[in-house]
Order: C-alpha cells, then structure tokens, then sequence
C-alpha cells in the first residue's frame, strides 16, 4: 500500500486531536448542546479564519521571497561588475570625449542620500555615451571579451536575471558586443560605415552599464557599507581612483 504523506498525516492528526478536544469537553462538562453550538460556531467563523491567515502568510511570505530574490540578484550583480562590469566601464570612459561632464555625475560620495542617487538618472539616461573606436580599443576589447563569454554565458543561464529585465538588456547588449567583434578579423580593413555600427554597439553597451552601475551603487549605499567603500575606491569614472585607503 501506498505510504500516506505527511500533509495526509498531519491533517489526520490534527482532526483526531480536535475530535479528541470535543470529547473531553463533552466529558467534563457534560452538557452536550454547549458542545455541538462550539462546534458550529468555530465551522462557521473557519472559512473567515483560513482567508485571514491566508492572506496575511501569503503576503509575509511573497515579501520574504523577493527579498531573498533581491539579495542573490544583487551578488549576481556584484560579481558581473568585480568580474567584467568596472574593467568594461574604465575601457568605455576612458575613450569617452565628454567624460569630464559624466564624471561630475559620478563622482559618488559616501553622504549621498536615495535623492542624491536619483537625482543623477535622468541626466545619465539623456548623456551622449559616445566612444572614440579606435582599432587599439576594438582589440583589446575583442580580447578582453573572448576572455569573458563563458562568464556572460552563465549570467545569461541565470534565472534570477529574468526578474531584472534592465540588467538582462545590458547583458544582452555586452554579449551582442562580444558576438560582434569575434566575427571580425581584421579591424584596420573596416570600412567607416562598420565602424560606426561598432562604435553604436559599444555606446549601446556602455549606457546600460553606467545606470546599472549608478543602480548598484545605490544598494551597496543602503545595505552593504564595507563592500560601498570599496567600490567608491576603484570608481571606474575617476581616473585617479585607488583602492589604496588614504
């Protein structure tokens, strides 16, 4: 025979238990109409019991469940940038002729509040996040990304990711990067029109990646202040940036 669950056994216990209750109520107090009103009285309130409970375990639940779901979204988040993200950025930056204006933006400071964080979005979304393709950036940037595909690949298997859609368009933007400069072999026979489909590629990718960095700031701010100073230590848009506490 087919062993019984344990929900087949709990609910089993927990009825027997009950009835048991009853019994000795009906037993000690001898007054068996008292009982049998007790009785239905709980069945009645029983539906508004389970809906109360339901409701509120279901919402205790769900707000756990997405906070355990933000916390390893964020350490995915963490080890793209340690891996790959703030290299990208400083290759990006460093080539960017407007960078002085976006470093103003994101010069973060260990005081800014929520406000201060959100009050550079805006800005950043309407910045032109253009880079000079020089075929020494195209390279180094195919090499560094052959070097980092099997890293993209995982990130992109991950399925915390499906819940961060502005994180899996910046991903899918790298890799298509990554896609793009693989498939070419010599970046100085280019004619100028397929630099310049590159050079929109690698503005597509290096948009993304600064309001995702912006982003991630925020939270190492409000929730990890150790790992926050670290990575205001190795700000990629500072060029003066040390890890080195002085």
């Amino acid at each position: 025979m087919k062993t019984l669950s344990w929900e087949i056994k709990l609910g089993i216990s927990l009825v027997a238990f009950s009835a048991l209750v009853y019994l000795v109520k009906y037993i000690i107090l001898g007054d068996p109409s008292n009982t049998y009103n007790y009785v239905f009285n709980a069945l009645g309130f029983l539906p508004i019991n389970v809906l109360l409970v339901t409701l509120v375990l279901n919402k205790l639940l769900s707000i756990r469940a997405k906070r355990d779901r933000l916390e390893k979204l964020n350490m995915v988040i963490g080890t793209f940038f340690s891996e790959a993200g703030n290299n990208l950025l400083t290759c990006f930056s460093s080539c960017d002729p407007e960078l002085d204006q976006l470093r103003d933006r994101l010069q973060v400071k260990d005081h800014w509040s929520d406000e201060d964080f959100w009050a550079r979005n805006a800005p950043l979304k309407n910045h032109r996040y253009q880079v000079k393709c020089q075929i020494v950036l195209l390279e180094e940037l195919k090499r560094y990304l052959s070097e980092k595909r099997d890293f993209l690949l995982r990130l992109l298997e991950n399925p915390v990711l499906l819940e961060h859609e502005s994180f899996t368009a910046m991903l899918r933007a790298v890799f298509h990067l990554a896609d793009e400069l693989e498939h070419r072999q010599n970046f100085n026979e280019l004619p100028g029109t397929d630099i310049e489909h590159l050079q929109d590629d690698i503005s597509r990718a290096y948009s993304r990646l600064a309001l995702e960095w912006i982003a991630y700031m925020q939270y190492l701010k409000k929730h990890y202040p150790y790992l926050f100073s670290f990575a205001l230590r190795i700000n990629p848009f500072d060029q003066e940036a040390s890890p080195i506490v002085r």
